[in-house]
């Protein structure tokens, strides 16, 4: 499947939606590898298994196997990690966040790409799953280190439209 067959699946209420996913990978602000990367973490962590295919099948244009498996690495790292700092953000008991997490985390240390890309795709699958504290910290880091507010919203920008998306295929695919 590709990104037009997904476009196809979209129901006529999603035109929005439709348009968006053909703009939003067209940015100045991202290099391709960023774009695409942000693409397949966020289509990983919709969870919607034609989203993902038509995501990583496009993505396969423009992202190095290295990239690809980065972009995989960082959704699943942050699957994990956005449900344990959300606890910890939003748990009464502050005592959680003195506490040592001790959950294997060597992937985000050595991601295989380039650092900055990582914690970009690891900031959209933050904010697909909600997590404030990730989003804070991914956000912070790639602004220290020279990100433009602009590739940030960019990224964002790439995760809503991929997450909206997801959910609009899985609604209609519940009516079906």
């Amino acid at each position: 499947m590709s990104i037009e067959a997904l476009k196809g699946k979209l129901p006529d209420y999603a035109k929005d939606l439709k348009l968006n996913l053909s703009g939003v990978f067209n940015t100045p602000n991202l290099t391709p590898q960023q774009a695409w990367g942000t693409a397949v973490a966020s289509a990983l962590a919709s969870r919607q298994p034609d989203v993902i295919r038509a995501i990583v099948a496009d993505a396969g244009q423009h992202l190095e196997p290295a990239a690809l498996n980065g972009a995989k690495a960082a959704a699943a790292i942050m699957g994990m990690n956005n449900i344990y700092y959300r606890f910890v953000h939003l748990s009464a008991t502050k005592d959680y966040a003195q506490m040592p997490a001790r959950l294997r985390m060597n992937i985000i240390g050595n991601p295989g790409v380039d650092k900055i890309d990582f914690e970009l795709w690891s900031l959209a699958v933050s904010a697909v799953n909600g997590c404030g504290m990730c989003i804070e910290s991914h956000e912070h880091e790639v602004v220290k280190k020279g990100v433009s507010k602009e590739s940030v919203q960019d990224v964002i920008r790439i995760a809503s439209v991929i997450h909206a998306v997801a959910a609009v295929i899985d609604g209609e695919n519940a009516l079906a």
